[in-house]
């Protein structure tokens, strides 16, 4: 567990794997993709004759790749009708891309290369990591995105994560031969033909070595170094994949801690619900978009999905050490005191004090957000059906009570830092386009002209340095402009 006294800062190398872990289950593959894919993207770098640093490079791009997931997942499940289990099919080359699918993912695309590109930055990554994450998507023919680079001007780590991503899924879905076959029909297009027969060549015994270690690759620490990164950017990530849930799960942690603090949890135990609170949201990344979004009574086969998101959490537990006891604790987030719960169903005295203080934050801060089918409660109907839930047995009566009044007198949150600074008008805008709101919407909700609120919003990209909604939600909410 983090030593209480870093408050939520925890190793660059936790940051990196849980980043990995999210881009993982918002690409439906294995929990263990991502270092997979590492592992042998720094083979390859090797075997090409680069220099460790290259070695490094293809490592931690591997790693990050997908942490820009959750930033289009909304465009991803309007254009395939499901952005996990669609993009799932795209990375194995299950899903035929038309010229209309093509252009629906290029602006997708560059949601993801500048979201993961802002990510390696606020990391402290090396700069030829957020190069490589900036081009991730780039081809040795020029055809892919954005298309601006091709041939050599492309640095080899990309073609290295590239070719060992593709290897990684197929070799999994097809058998090595296959695999194989399927990645040479693509030399001197997607990446360079030494690449494809340097990788032929040391295939079966790379797998092998893979294979041998049933609980993955070994990975070396990022090469970033040592140093601590604030646990909320990793919130941040996750919650992009919807756009409502812009700054949940730092609410979330927030009330759990001071709920502890009106229970008197002394102050290990409140940091510890804080980190589980920023972190319970995780293994949303594993459900598609369109069921968090559905209005009314969810189907049976939704709500499958939907109990699965704190099992995914609690995986993380296990494959990312420096946050074993954060992961635990934020995977009983869902559960009940009536065991009506999920995904566990315990409840009574199996779930601790730590357990139903998150439970109850989690609840409470649902209740007073707004959703798309619904407005936000205000603090009296919130009040209202907490303690209507509690006096159902679904919560504690006495947690129930102190994160009320925990969020009735909550202080706020210390001012910002930032070397950007916003107008109070720029900051208004920029809160409820965080949220999913048009810019038709904003201006009607804030009387002002669309025009206007264009400038607003061209000014806050200009002073952010963001291009897209997405990178800005994520850079205002780790400088603390909202």
């Amino acid at each position: 567990m983090t030593d209480p006294s870093t408050g939520t800062r925890i190793p660059v190398r936790d940051a990196v794997f849980a980043l990995a872990f999210v881009g993982d289950l918002s690409m439906g593959r294995p929990t263990d993709h991502s270092r997979r894919t590492a592992w042998l993207a720094a083979h390859l770098a090797q075997a090409d004759g680069g220099s460790p640093a290259d070695a490094r490079t293809a490592h931690d791009v591997a790693l990050l790749r997908w942490s820009g997931c959750t930033a289009n997942a909304e465009g991803f499940d309007r254009l395939l009708g499901d952005d996990v289990a669609g993009r799932e099919q795209l990375m194995a080359m299950t899903l035929p891309v038309d010229a209309a699918r093509a252009a629906g993912i290029w602006p997708l695309a560059q949601i993801h290369c500048e979201v993961s590109g802002d990510i390696a930055s606020q990391l402290g990554m090396d700069a030829a990591v957020e190069r490589g994450l900036r081009q991730v998507f780039e081809t040795w023919d020029g055809r892919g995105h954005p298309g601006l680079h091709s041939g050599d001007a492309v640095p080899t780590p990309v073609y290295c994560v590239a070719l060992a991503s593709d290897f990684e899924i197929l070799g999994r879905a097809r058998g090595l031969a296959p695999a194989l076959e399927a990645i040479a029909h693509l030399a001197d297009a997607k990446y360079p033909r030494r690449l494809v027969s340097l990788l032929s060549r040391h295939a079966a015994d790379w797998l092998a070595e893979l294979d041998a270690d049933p609980d993955g690759p070994a990975a070396p620490p990022p090469a970033s170094g040592a140093r601590d990164v604030p646990l909320e950017l990793v919130a941040d990530v996750a919650d992009l994949k919807l756009p409502w849930l812009a700054g949940h799960s730092r609410r979330v942690a927030d009330c759990a801690r001071a709920t502890g603090a009106m229970l008197g949890l002394d102050a290990q135990a409140q940091s510890l619900l804080q980190r589980a609170g920023l972190i319970h949201a995780m293994g949303r990344a594993a459900v598609a978009n369109h069921v968090w979004q559905r209005p009314g009574r969810l189907t049976a086969s939704d709500w499958e999905r939907v109990r699965l998101m704190p099992y995914w959490t609690s995986r993380a537990a296990s494959l990312i050490p420096g946050l074993k006891a954060e992961a635990e604790l934020a995977s009983h987030a869902f559960e009940r005191l009536d065991g009506a719960g999920y995904y566990r169903s315990v409840g009574g005295a199996s779930l601790s004090p730590a357990h139903r203080v998150l439970g109850t934050a989690v609840a409470l801060v649902a209740l007073r957000s707004p959703r798309p089918w619904r407005a936000a409660h205000d603090d009296a109907a919130a009040a209202t059906a907490l303690r209507g839930e509690a006096a159902g047995g679904r919560f504690d009566r006495d947690v129930a009570e102190a994160a009320l009044a925990a969020l009735a007198g909550a202080a706020p949150r210390a001012p910002a830092r930032a070397a950007a600074t916003l107008s109070q008008r720029e900051t208004e805008v920029l809160r409820r386009i965080s949220l999913g709101e048009s810019n038709k919407e904003v201006a009607r909700a804030l009387t002002l002209s669309p025009s206007t609120v264009r400038t607003h919003i061209e000014s806050v990209f200009r002073k952010l340095e963001c291009s897209t909604r997405a990178a800005a939600t994520l850079k205002a909410f780790t400088l603390g402009l909202l």
